[in-house]
């Protein structure tokens, strides 16, 4: 086998347990508090997935409030779920950033 024939095996292979290492984190959950008010859970797909609202949160005074720690809450959970998916395709690829992947 010649090293061109060998390097596109390993490309496939690595493509393989990309895919792989992709629908296992489709399914991986993280979850971020902000304030100890406001949980929200994201996927591996950067998709939320729900938010949970402590009745204490919930005051018509305070719906500014609720709304930033909603948002951070999000951005924190997306965050957690984006460097769970990059940790994982490291794995994979040995730490090879491949540009358009994550």
């Amino acid at each position: 086998m010649n090293q061109m024939q060998q390097m596109m095996r390993q490309a496939q292979k690595m493509q393989a347990q990309i895919l792989k290492v992709q629908e296992e984190m489709a399914g991986h959950r993280e979850e971020a508090t902000a304030g100890g008010l406001i949980t929200v859970g994201a996927s591996g797909k950067g998709e939320i997935l729900d938010v949970r609202i402590s009745p204490e949160a919930v005051r018509p005074e305070e719906v500014e409030m609720l709304q930033d720690l909603l948002v951070v809450a999000a951005n924190e959970a997306l965050a957690k779920a984006r460097a769970a998916v990059e940790q994982a395709m490291k794995k994979v690829t040995g730490g090879a950033g491949l540009p358009g992947m994550f």
